[in-house]
């Protein structure tokens, strides 16, 4: 059976240029979408152990926004960072770097997907210039008390283990065909068999491109030291949460309270769907940018309608 992917056709039509900048050590390798004089950029920070290809099913239902879609350090073809830390501070200030290098400071619109939404509000809170924030799944509250307990007790207990065990035996572990399978089985939630099989295909294609055990045990530690909740109430711009009914990973609830605690914040909540609303839905999830877009200003003049396979 085909792992193609169901996007593809979508994307092709799309312009896509490869390019590299060093921000505070990292060699950072980013992709830019579209047309750079487009109305609309949007600047992306992945989840934890994904890259920029996680994105792309909902760059390719916005053709007429200006993407730039990063490997954020340490992961892909990024090389980590040297001058920080590993810690949500330190790639917060790197997205930060990043986008001052580009010369998109105060132009550029921030969208986090699941690990990359604590990272953008962390940054925002701290006096990124952007006009508004997108959080797709976001992390709402803490990574150790998500809805799904033994999940969660499990994946703590492997990486604290991982990281214990001499480098190559962790490595050696971390990067097992049964790890990423258990976790991409257990995020999925489409019943749809060749969804399911291409979701699987791209964690197994794109899971593993992290720099080292020490590194991505240490970014496991600061996915879950911090969370969305911790930065809420600094979070001044227009922000859109995209989150998930079934996500296992934060409970509903939290992005209610979340947004109580935010001075200008909209919530979407998607039925059905769980942690990867960018792989399962992602046509609903291009809607609800657009929608905010529109609503907010930031396009003046009507859009077309997101496409759909």
């Amino acid at each position: 059976m085909t792992t193609h992917s169901p996007y593809a056709a979508l994307l092709d039509q799309i312009p896509v240029e490869r390019h590299e900048v060093n921000v505070l050590g990292s060699t950072t390798r980013y992709w830019e979408y579209g047309d750079p004089n487009a109305e609309v950029t949007i600047v992306v920070a992945h989840g934890y152990r994904g890259e920029h290809h996680g994105l792309e099913p909902v760059i390719a239902q916005l053709p007429h926004i200006h993407w730039i879609g990063p490997d954020m350090p340490g992961f892909g073809e990024s090389t980590p960072l040297t001058d920080v830390p590993h810690s949500i501070a330190g790639f917060a200030q790197w997205l930060t770097e990043f986008i001052d290098v580009l010369g998109l400071t105060g132009k550029a619109i921030t969208l986090g997907h699941s690990f990359g939404t604590i990272i953008s509000a962390q940054a925002v809170a701290l006096g990124l210039k952007t006009p508004a924030l997108i959080l797709v799944n976001p992390i709402s509250t803490s990574g150790l008390e998500g809805p799904s307990k033994l999940a969660t007790i499990i994946t703590v207990a492997f990486y604290r283990t991982a990281g214990r065990l001499p480098s190559r035996v962790g490595a050696f572990l971390l990067r097992r065909w049964l790890v990423v399978q258990f976790m991409s089985s257990t995020l999925a939630k489409t019943k749809d068999k060749n969804l399911r099989r291409w979701i699987h295909a791209e964690h197994h294609n794109y899971f593993n491109r992290f720099a080292s055990r020490d590194f991505v045990v240490e970014a496991f530690e600061a996915s879950v030291s911090k969370n969305v909740s911790d930065f809420a109430a600094d979070i001044t711009v227009p922000t859109l949460l995209i989150a998930a009914e079934l996500d296992d990973i934060t409970p509903v609830q939290a992005h209610y309270d979340v947004i109580e605690t935010m001075p200008d914040a909209k919530l979407d909540l998607l039925l059905g769907v769980g942690h990867l609303i960018h792989y399962e839905v992602p046509d609903l999830a291009a809607k609800a940018i657009e929608d905010f877009l529109v609503d907010r200003g930031f396009a003046h003049r009507p859009i077309e309608e997101p496409r759909t396979t």
